[in-house]
């Protein structure tokens, strides 16, 4: 039978376990023992307490398991991929790491592996989108608008956060890259903030952020790209206020002989006010809009926290987009060798077919627009 380890246990490393182990052997490895309890009390899934962090304790925990998904929080991402590709092994990872993925290809080629990264929603689903409409017809605008909120907004940040916090803090504060008459433009996180209507929720705030990553580099024949966070209106000039007065700074300061960074303190108690509840109803939204002087394609998805299965929006749609990939690869309808981002996994019309199926048969669903 085939073996999957899924390293990292939250709320999105928990929905792709639960929904991997109706076919296939699943054991989660976290270093929290209250995740792996939290975890044990709903499903028979094997859990492992381990410190993934440690190269030489990742590589001894890697080695029964046919195929590795990591869901570890962003730093540790990158050093992550690395490993698991140095031990030979097929992943599917959703770690969004600071670091570009692609430089690991010819590692991964090297160890004969398939490495699927940045397969989430967004990037991910939005890149798949992107990767199949690119063989149907020419781009010269690509815009893509995604965010998970909670439905009870609460003052003053009206937002709670589907995964790790640290990861968030990290999108507001590092540079967003935008591509611009086919050369990478770097803005400020947080600006060219505007308004976006939609039909299934009120209208929402979008802003700059650097959710491109490997667009700039496999797409780069389409003029103009962007992306941007959608949030309730108000949160965005909350969070550069933040900014503004120093709490995001990563540099280390002294306060009665401790040393501290403000961004820790910050990030500590947002972890806390930005905590989304057990049963928390929550939903997230994305429009992708493509588009050439004679055609106009938008689609917009919408989903909502599962009360029957308790799993909320952001873990469904990023979990599952990453399971689909995963049953690619094991069922062997990807076994191309190398790093691959979802646009250019996508080019398979079989592949995008499999996964657009994959999710509609988890009531994923999307609303296409053209003209």
């Amino acid at each position: 039978m085939i073996k999957i380890l899924v390293l990292g246990g939250g709320k999105v490393g928990s929905a792709i376990a639960f929904d991997l182990s109706k076919n296939y052997s699943v054991t989660v490895a976290d270093i929290d023992e209250l995740t792996l309890k939290n975890l044990k009390k709903r499903t028979n899934i094997k859990t492992i307490l381990v410190d993934i962090s440690s190269t030489v304790t990742l590589k001894n925990t890697l080695q029964p398991y046919n195929l590795i998904i990591s869901a570890v929080p962003g730093f540790m991402g990158y050093k992550t991929l690395q490993t698991i590709i140095e031990c030979k092994k097929n992943v599917v990872d959703i770690s969004f790491s600071p670091e570009d993925p692609l430089t690991l290809n010819e590692l991964a080629i090297k160890n004969n592996v398939s490495v699927l990264v940045d397969l989430g929603v967004a990037p991910g689903l939005g890149n798949v989108i992107f990767g199949h409409y690119n063989e149907l017809m020419k781009i010269d605008s690509y815009e893509c608008y995604v965010g998970g909120l909670p439905k009870k907004k609460t003052l003053p940040f009206q937002y709670k956060a589907p995964f790790s916090p640290i990861d968030v803090v990290e999108e507001y504060t590092r540079p967003a890259r935008l591509f611009e008459n086919h050369k990478i433009i770097t803005k400020d996180p947080l600006t060219e903030l505007e308004i976006i209507q939609f039909d299934t929720n009120e209208d929402l705030e979008a802003f700059n952020t650097d959710g491109l990553r490997t667009l700039l580099k496999t797409m780069s024949h389409v003029p103009y790209m962007k992306e941007k966070t959608l949030r309730y209106p108000g949160h965005a000039k909350n969070i550069q206020l933040l900014k503004d007065i120093g709490l995001f700074s990563t540099e280390t300061t002294t306060l009665h002989d401790l040393n501290f960074k403000p961004i820790d303190i910050i990030a500590d108690i947002l972890k806390k006010d930005w905590k989304l509840e057990e049963g928390e109803e929550e939903f997230t939204v994305m429009r992708i809009i493509m588009k050439n002087s004679k055609k106009y394609v938008q689609i917009d998805l919408y989903d909502e926290f599962d009360k029957k299965t308790q799993i909320s929006s952001m873990a469904r749609t990023t979990g599952y987009t990453c399971t689909a990939g995963a049953n690619l690869i094991i069922n062997k309808l990807f076994n191309k060798k190398g790093v691959y981002p979802p646009e250019l996994l996508s080019t398979s019309e079989n592949c995008y077919n499999y996964i657009i199926k994959y999710l509609k048969e988890r009531n994923i669903n999307f609303h296409i627009k053209q003209s």
